[in-house]
């Protein structure tokens, strides 16, 4: 299977009976990233991490009203 990475155009090929081709076959929301881009984007996510200044944003729950 002949997959291109979202970030910068490089073309790979996969084989068909692994998890990650079924994944790209079966949703086609989900994104290819070449080895080189998701170390990279691992690197400077786990940078961030340690600079202690990286927050997730958690969703404000509602509190149920009892009238």
């Amino acid at each position: 299977m002949q997959v291109q990475c979202t970030l910068c155009d490089r073309i790979d090929s996969l084989e068909d009976n692994t998890l990650q081709a079924k994944r790209l076959r079966n949703r086609r929301i989900y994104m290819y990233l070449c080895r080189t881009c998701y170390e990279r984007i691992d690197n400077k996510t786990k940078q961030r991490h340690a600079t202690g200044k990286f927050q997730l944003y958690n969703e404000k729950k509602e509190k149920d009203h009892l009238f």
